[in-house]
């Protein structure tokens, strides 16, 4: 089993980074959040988790042992596989997850891409009691204290589409949307697009 990959960064974007480690370039599948944690750093090290399928031999990177942890124990729910859990992860940092899972805000759970409400509803019952027995929440950095917004998702889809129209990039584009509707839930699509335009790299 693979613990953890240390080394130079090879390639980065939003979804996938590679590190290079005495001659050998690993491909790990990541999130939004460990995107963001190691833009821009010549050196990276992600915990691993290793899917073995009989198709696909895949890895998975985390910039943290606590966003493993969270990885793996979305991934012990029903309907819930490796990359809806890193969809999850990209939209809530493990804080803001266990911040949703413990107050049973399935709406908020709701607004990530293919999750629905069965299925949000079923992490909140799965997982709720193994977060409060873990200590995985003691170890979190408190998230900021807010209690989790539910986004407007018609606001959020136009938002995106007239960006991507724009040529930006899918997943940094809707981490910046999503960053700005937390902050202001009630903002109109034209405010979110000129503010996501000058924060977007």
């Amino acid at each position: 089993m693979i613990e953890y990959i240390k080394g130079e960064l090879a390639e980065l974007n939003p979804t996938y980074a590679v590190i290079d480690t005495g001659g050998v370039g690993y491909g790990l599948n990541i999130t939004l959040n460990t995107f963001s944690a190691i833009q821009g750093k010549s050196q990276a090290k992600l915990y691993v988790f290793e899917s073995i399928r009989e198709d696909a031999h895949l890895l998975f990177g985390f910039s943290t042992k606590q966003e493993r942890e969270m990885f793996l124990l979305l991934i012990t729910v029903s309907g819930v596989g490796a990359n809806t859990a890193r969809m999850i992860l990209s939209e809530l940092s493990p804080a803001e997850l266990c911040d949703v899972i413990s107050s049973g805000n399935d709406k908020m759970l709701k607004t990530v891409k293919g999750i629905g409400l069965k299925t949000a509803q079923r992490i909140i019952v799965d997982l709720k009691d193994k977060i409060a027995t873990s200590d995985i929440a003691n170890e979190l950095p408190t998230a900021t204290g807010k209690p989790a917004v539910a986004i407007n998702n018609e606001v959020k889809d136009e938002a995106m589409g007239a960006l991507t129209m724009l040529g930006f990039a899918p997943a940094p584009t809707a981490k910046v949307v999503m960053a700005i509707l937390k902050e202001q839930p009630d903002l109109p699509v034209e405010q979110v697009v000129k503010m996501a335009l000058k924060q977007i790299k």
